[in-house]
């Protein structure tokens, strides 16, 4: 199974689209992600919706956030998304009737539920600031280290 890298290309966009003034088309989006326009349209719909970002058609519209970074979490983010699968493993359905495959698909389950529950904990707790803030301060520290390095 492929992994489905929405999430993280949505958070990339939202941090890039909160650094600048001007609002970023679906064509600029797409040159960053390396994607079709259309694609960053129907994937940024989901967001509109939730009201995250808006939009304005025609000369000098594009997409803009619509709630600060502070007021945005990952989870927001991942349901506007449609709640992709989080996990490529999962249980088998070749032998429905082997008591075998049931005993490990039941584990699996169970297993997998906990997981899910804490991930979805954890992308709940934070949000989109908190890792804005974390590329500033790396973006401080290679600066500083630079600056130290040519002196």
């Amino acid at each position: 199974m492929r992994s489905d890298s929405r999430l993280s290309r949505m958070l990339h966009v939202l941090i890039h689209m909160d650094r600048h003034e001007h609002s970023a088309t679906s064509e600029m989006i797409s040159k960053m992600l390396n994607t079709n326009p259309v694609v960053v349209r129907r994937t940024m719909a989901g967001l509109r919706e939730r009201g995250y970002v808006s939009s304005e058609k025609g000369h000098g519209g594009g997409w803009t956030l619509a709630r600060p970074l502070s007021e945005i979490t990952l989870l927001d983010v991942y349901n506007a998304l449609g709640e992709p699968h989080l996990f490529a493993i999962g249980p088998a359905g070749d032998q429905p009737q082997c008591l075998v495959e049931q005993a490990v698909n039941s584990a699996l389950a169970d297993a997998m539920q906990e997981a899910e529950a804490l991930l979805l904990r954890r992308l709940g707790s934070v949000t989109l600031k908190q890792i804005a803030d974390e590329f500033e301060a790396k973006l401080e520290a290679r600066s500083a280290a630079a600056y130290s390095c040519a002196s």
